[in-house]
């Protein structure tokens, strides 16, 4: 088969996915009572747990604003993100905690655990920013970006008013973590996107998190990017956490990496993304069963994480973007190929025509664990929706050259 039909019928299928996938969420997962999402979800949609994630309210709040910029906005999808929007904004905020956010809230909006991360704060603001792109609704932009403040004042080692502390006592122990510049570097990407008028702000942040990410955790003679290193990068190569290496998130580093080097027109930045991609799906597939591999040790010992050899869904659909991306833009066949074999992968293994949505959590045979899960307290409408929707886009742009 030539690329170009394998393109058009992978995008056939694609949108079936897309909208199998929005479907599920907004039939199953929407609170019309408190308004927000439900994500903890059996395979055929029934709500297990009412504990509400803050980062999916967020992530959901972003998505459904998000599919209104790419298709065009349709009242269900608006509704839905602002739905998760309003939650957020009545019971997710700290009121003691200086604008930090809750991890965990119940059905009504009782917080039940705040913790020392701020990703909270990241979602929260890349859906108020989308939103805003869409409506122009002023309040939603001035949201995202009181939040985003937040997030840049403590990725730069700012006082914490939640008072948790490092994680690991700091005069033992202190370091970096690869989710902190990566994440950050693609909640920049949508503020640059929705407020252009702040573009060399922006610009500069990025700048910064790139900088990080390869001045930091790449490491070319290890063959790998590092999920933890010390304050100047070090290498701790005695200990399990520092050897932990993450494919997936090494997988989703490289198309945020791809999508600055774009819009910079910096060939030089995204071949370096590209190796980034390389070397996490070379390292990370498993050659045995297929998929891709949740964490490796980077000189080869046991992973500590007792999940290391499950295949999650996630990692798959950043595969999807970060393949096809690099292609587009390279046309070169051997991103092409590792999108296929992902595509293969995902449709024997994760995909649930009959009830929609993906399988989140797969043994490393490729069997769901049992009982099935649809969501979680990690997993709901982002990833899977954010891929099918951006290989839609992006093949459109192929062919259409």
């Amino acid at each position: 088969m030539d690329n170009q039909t394998y393109l058009k019928q992978t995008q056939a299928w694609v949108r079936e996915e897309l909208t199998r996938c929005v479907d599920f969420w907004l039939k199953n997962g929407m609170d019309h009572e408190h308004g927000g999402v439900y994500t903890c979800l059996d395979r055929t949609g029934r709500i297990y747990s009412t504990d509400k994630s803050v980062w999916m309210q967020g992530r959901c709040g972003w998505i459904f604003a998000y599919l209104c910029h790419v298709y065009g906005t349709r009242p269900e999808w608006l509704e839905a993100s602002k739905s998760c929007l309003d939650f957020l904004e009545k019971y997710c905020i700290n009121p003691n905690a200086n604008g930090r956010m809750y991890f965990t809230v119940t059905a009504d909006g009782k917080p039940l655990r705040q913790r020392r991360y701020y990703f909270s704060e990241a979602f929260y603001c890349i859906a108020n920013a989308e939103y805003y792109g869409v409506t122009g609704e002023e309040e939603h932009l001035n949201r995202a970006k009181r939040a985003y403040e937040i997030y840049w004042n403590l990725s730069q080692g700012g006082e914490d008013p939640v008072g948790m502390g490092p994680k690991t006592i700091p005069e033992t122990r202190s370091g970096r973590s690869l989710g902190i510049p990566m994440i950050l570097l693609n909640v920049t990407s949508v503020l640059r996107r929705v407020d252009p008028a702040n573009a060399a702000l922006y610009d500069q942040r990025a700048a910064s998190c790139v900088h990080d990410i390869f001045t930091y955790h790449h490491k070319p003679e290890l063959n790998c990017t590092l999920e933890n290193v010390g304050p100047n990068g070090e290498f701790r190569s005695d200990v399990t956490e520092g050897r932990m290496v993450n494919p997936g998130h090494d997988v989703e580093c490289s198309w945020f990496l791809m999508e600055y080097a774009n819009l910079h027109g910096d060939a030089e930045l995204h071949k370096k993304a590209e190796e980034v991609f390389r070397t996490a799906i070379e390292n990370g597939w498993d050659k045995e069963y297929g998929g891709l591999l949740y964490f490796r040790d980077a000189l080869g010992n046991p992973p500590e994480a007792y999940e290391h050899d499950m295949k999650l869904w996630w990692p798959h659909n950043e595969i999807m973007i970060a393949s096809m991306m690099a292609y587009r833009d390279t046309k070169d066949e051997y991103y092409l190929n590792w999108f296929k074999r992902c595509i293969d992968y995902v449709k024997k293994y994760f995909s649930d025509p009959a009830y929609g949505e993906w399988y989140g959590y797969l043994r490393r045979d490729g069997m769901p664990t049992m009982p099935s899960t649809k969501g979680s307290t990690f997993k709901g409408p982002f990833h899977l929706p954010r891929s099918l929707t951006m290989v839609d886009t992006m093949i459109t742009q192929i062919l259409s050259k």
